[in-house]
């Protein structure tokens, strides 16, 4: 459905340092990195699907309230690895790893990057 999806940072080494972490929980990584941005595909992507990146009007970033990018994770293991390198790597808990109300098998957990910017790990398999 996505072609793509864009976060706004303030601080690109930063934030680079915080998404390397998280995101490497659930085999995505970084691909692509010049003074602006960097983007992050799974290793059976030929194309960067996440970016982080310095808003193209050249102001500071801002959060966008409700919105939330989720990422999907291939065991609960993964949710809570992904929170806990989020919260290593100066991300704050907005929603601890567990089950939530949409359905029996729907465990995730929400963070927010050093910008603010909420995220989310999701599994929906029975484990």
């Amino acid at each position: 459905m996505f072609t793509y999806i864009t976060v706004g940072i303030n601080d690109l080494p930063g934030a680079i340092r915080f998404y390397d972490a998280v995101l490497a929980t659930l085999g995505i990584e970084r691909r692509e990195t010049d003074e602006n941005e960097a983007g992050y595909a799974t290793a059976d992507d030929s194309r960067c699907r996440f970016w982080i990146n310095h808003p193209f009007n050249r102001r500071a970033a801002t959060v966008g309230n409700g919105s939330m990018p989720a990422f999907e994770a291939s065991s609960r293991a993964a949710v809570d690895a992904f929170h806990a390198a989020a919260i290593a790597h100066g991300g704050t808990d907005d929603g601890a790893p567990g089950i939530r109300h949409f359905h029996p098998n729907f465990y995730a957990c929400y963070v927010r990057d050093p910008d603010g910017n909420k995220l989310s790990a999701l599994c929906e398999r029975p484990e």
